[in-house]
């Protein structure tokens, strides 16, 4: 990944093309929006955006013929983050700016491609009603309605998630190149401000009495919060001096116990922003 990295800073040539094979490759769609966000990480913000759009023509062709618009959206995304990034050097800020273009997602999605949506709906359905009559009968009339938002909110969801992580791995490769060290450093410091952190509590807990669509503000509120607890998580591990291993530990934990470990974790995070429990830990020091 660095010697990619080296490879697209020689010049908009080297830039511009491999962002836009990338793109036009399925399933390395990524590569090609990892690339556009170092380049306005580090380039600026004209010179990214003149480069991005060698990969947005590919994300179109997808979006267009192939009703696929998940190239766009990363790229999208990717390209607002790393942008709000550059202006204001702040995390929290890029992570509002991708929710809230997630959140903007989730409501294009059903008048953009009614007809993804409606292939998904169906397959839903009949998953339901197949292997699942009882929850099917339960839900009745609403099952449809369920299905669609859960599929809308999952889209947009896995738009943003993908977005936050093609961000922080281009900042991982300026910083790998121009700072070392920089990027985690960074990344262990982040928390957010109680203000933020009261916001994305509200949104999530008010916005479904408001007939809005819980799980997409789920997703859009809890992700802010959701890297923050990762950068809370780390950030203790590296103050307290321990070994990757607890990282490795973490994570595998993380995919075992799923919701009920991410609910735990958005909490810790909400309190994080109020106590700065990392500044509570006194650093590991050399050994007497």
């Amino acid at each position: 990944m660095r010697a990619l990295a080296q490879f697209v800073m020689r010049g908009p040539l080297q830039a511009g093309g491999v962002a836009a094979v990338a793109t036009a490759i399925p399933l390395l769609f990524w590569v090609g929006a990892a690339v556009i966000g170092l380049v306005i990480l580090r380039l600026g913000i004209g010179q990214g955006l003149s480069i991005g759009l060698w990969a947005l023509l590919p994300a179109l062709g997808w979006s267009w013929f192939g009703q696929d618009p998940t190239a766009l959206a990363v790229l999208l995304e990717v390209m607002l983050m790393a942008s709000i990034l550059r202006l204001s050097l702040s995390w929290e800020r890029a992570l509002l700016g991708g929710s809230f273009l997630a959140i903007v997602t989730g409501l294009m999605l059903p008048v953009l491609y009614p007809g993804l949506l409606d292939d998904l709906v169906r397959t839903g359905v009949s998953f339901y009603e197949q292997y699942n009559a009882e929850v099917a009968r339960s839900l009745g009339d609403e099952l449809e309605t369920v299905i669609r938002d859960t599929m809308n909110a999952s889209m947009a969801g896995t738009y943003l998630v993908t977005g936050v992580a093609m961000t922080m791995l281009a900042r991982s490769w300026q910083a790998g190149l121009y700072n070392p060290g920089g990027f985690r450093k960074e990344f262990h410091a982040f928390r957010l401000s109680p203000a933020v952190a009261v916001l994305c509590a509200v949104t999530m807990v008010v916005g479904p009495f408001l007939g809005l669509n819980s799980m997409l503000l789920g997703w859009a509120a809890g992700m802010p919060l959701f890297v923050a607890a990762l950068a809370l998580v780390h950030g203790v591990v590296g103050r307290k001096g321990l070994s990757g291993q607890w990282l490795v530990l973490f994570y595998i934990a993380l995919v075992l116990l799923g919701p009920s470990l991410m609910i735990l974790l958005v909490f810790l995070a909400f309190v994080d922003s109020w106590l700065d429990i990392r500044g509570r830990i006194k650093p590991a020091g050399p050994a007497e």
